[in-house]
């Protein structure tokens, strides 16, 4: 599912909100979570699951076209850790 058919799918169950104020809701929630894991804060969507950033070391890695070691910066990268209830859904419990 992507971005539209998020909010395409909250205006249709809520036909009193107008899609343009759904979409205003959907871009300040994914807002949020953005703001908020670029100070390194933990988001957490209870049943669903919890977002963070998890720093990732400088390392030597390789071009793999040529072979040829390379050396990686360190760098943070988003993680997302499934919620109890989204687990127990994906596999039909």
């Amino acid at each position: 599912m992507i971005r539209s058919e998020l909010v395409q799918k909250i205006a249709e169950d809520n036909p009193h909100l107008f899609q343009r104020d759904v979409e205003r809701i959907v871009n300040t929630i994914f807002e949020e979570i953005i703001d908020a894991m670029s100070r390194g804060d933990r988001v957490e969507l209870r049943g669903f699951g919890a977002f963070s950033v998890k720093k990732r070391d400088a390392r030597t890695g390789r071009n793999p076209r040529t072979g040829e070691a390379v050396e990686v910066e360190e760098k943070h990268v988003p993680f997302f850790k499934t919620g109890k209830l989204l687990r127990d859904r994906l596999n039909g419990n």
